[in-house]
């Protein structure tokens, strides 16, 4: 008995020492846009991203389901999920990677520019990003917030543009994203 009581006083020692190293957010905010000027916008916004930072390295991992990308048209909602993106099929994208020179004890309320890299996972067909810039701050709260910006092609994904459509939509998307951490309890 006096095993199974050390143990368990063990586990649970561990288990609290590791989550205090994560910080994370079920509502971070991600958009895509794919517009080309002169016809209608091209935008979808996701603001359930599930993404986890592990303070003690900088590494990080964010889970995204497709189909909660909301579009202002819904029939450009179900081209995206039925044509190009065949959520059905690929029903999560996944961005993980890690910061670079990222150290918890030098943030502050002022943004600091890190890089990262690291790799997203969409329609079944993995990209690397090098070395991208992501803004970064920690406010009085004990928030991290994290902002950045990256482009991807549809090439990457082997998603196919049918031509009755492809001067309406851009090869390049410009991915941005927000996500306002808290520490994991």
């Amino acid at each position: 008995m006096k095993n199974l009581t050390t143990l368990s006083l063990t586990l649970l020692i561990s288990v609290l020492v590791f989550a205090q190293d994560k910080y994370l957010t079920k509502i971070g905010t991600i958009n895509l846009e794919a517009s080309v000027p002169s016809f209608e916008e091209v935008k979808a916004t996701n603001e359930a991203t599930t993404f986890i930072l592990n303070t003690a390295n900088g590494e990080f991992a964010a889970l995204v389901f497709v189909k909660a990308f909301r579009f202002k048209n819904a029939l450009m909602e179900e081209h995206f999920n039925e044509n190009y993106a065949e959520s059905d099929t690929y029903p999560k994208a996944n961005f993980k990677g890690k910061l670079i020179d990222f150290d918890l004890n030098k943030l502050s309320d002022n943004q600091e520019t890190l890089n990262y890299t690291g790799t997203l996972e969409f329609h079944g067909k993995i990209k690397t990003l090098e070395k991208l810039p992501i803004t970064i701050s920690k406010n009085d709260t004990d928030q991290i917030i994290l902002t950045g910006t990256f482009e991807v092609s549809v090439d990457d994904f082997d998603i196919d543009i049918p031509k009755v459509v492809s001067n309406k939509l851009s090869k390049t998307v410009v991915v941005t994203f927000n996500f306002n951490l808290s520490k994991k309890q």
